[in-house]
């Protein structure tokens, strides 16, 4: 492949694109396995979804555009006809989980610290990398902790687990990205603009302190009809950021990074931040289906409220 020899793209891209092909060959195991598993209620709508995600995910790169769009069409037709299920789980019995914490402890929780620590690692020591590579190393040290841990931690159960957890979730997570996606497609579409000219009938020309403010509240509220503060920051920083703080002298490292937090404040309050409030909801089997959100609505508010006057004084 050309992609990985030529000297005209970085090695963070090339590594990049490493981590996307192992995320997307993991998935197309998980359509296979669905495809050939007999308990499970659909067989194959559940296969063609995950192989579709799959070939994007890993040859995306290397396929045409039309060819790839047509595949993100085939993908999501089972998962609007609730045709992607889950088959039969091999998920540990409650006493052998039992016995692995009593065996590992406390320590348990290294494995998906590291993988935090070596995303802030690479982002401050290796940009050029990027903190997704440091992601894509801690998960290689996790799984390096995980074997030390136990001997029964085998490459197969790595990827039993995989698909398990995939299955679980389902076509919901696929939302970040889509989302994302959204983001850069309303960008591009201008709505950022709009958004402007009708902020600039509101707020004083000049005032960074007002113009903070429905900054960061936008943020929360626009991340809650899109779900995903990256999704709304893009719109949002150009609509509103921009124009009417950074504009003004304010510092572009304090008010980007807030913002981005007021966003997650509208991630708490929101049924479209499916995995973050709808798919615990399922894995826990609870009966109130915005009972994750009513709970998490009043630190959001406060948490929103810290940030604004964050702004305001480090601006």
């Amino acid at each position: 492949m050309s992609f990985f020899t030529s000297a005209d793209i970085t090695l963070g891209t090339k590594l990049l694109e490493v981590v996307y092909i192992v995320m997307g060959l993991i998935t197309i195991y998980t359509g296979v396995k669905n495809a050939r598993d007999k308990e499970n209620p659909s067989r194959v709508g559940t296969a063609v979804f995950w192989c579709a995600l799959g070939i994007v995910l890993a040859f995306g790169r290397w396929i045409p555009a039309m060819i790839d769009g047509i595949l993100v069409i085939v993908m999501t037709l089972p998962a609007i006809l609730g045709k992607v299920k889950i088959g039969k789980s091999e998920a540990p019995s409650e006493k052998s989980v039992d016995q692995r914490y009593n065996a590992i402890g406390m320590k348990i929780f290294a494995p998906a610290l590291s993988i935090g620590v070596f995303a802030i690692l690479f982002a401050i020591f290796l940009p050029d990398l990027g903190a997704i590579v440091g992601i894509g190393a801690g998960i290689i040290v996790s799984v390096i902790l995980l074997m030390a841990f136990s001997k029964e931690n085998t490459p197969k159960v790595f990827l039993q687990d995989s698909e398990r957890l995939l299955s679980t979730v389902g076509p919901l997570s696929m939302l970040p990205m889509l989302l994302a996606s959204l983001g850069a497609v309303f960008t591009a579409a201008g709505v950022g603009e709009v958004i402007s000219e009708i902020v600039g009938n509101v707020i004083p020309k000049g005032n960074v302190n007002v113009g903070i403010i429905v900054f960061a509240i936008g943020m929360a509220l626009f991340t809650m009809i899109m779900g995903n503060a990256f999704a709304a920051i893009t719109v949002m920083t150009v609509g509103i950021g921009a124009p009417f703080v950074l504009q003004y002298g304010a510092d572009p490292v304090v008010i980007g990074m807030l913002a981005l937090t007021c966003g997650y404040c509208g991630t708490l309050c929101t049924p479209m931040a499916a995995n973050f409030n709808i798919v615990p909801i399922a894995m826990l089997d609870m009966k109130n289906r915005f009972g994750v959100i009513k709970n998490q609505i009043i630190p959001a508010i406060i948490l929103l409220t810290v940030q604004i006057i964050y702004m305001i004084i480090l601006k």
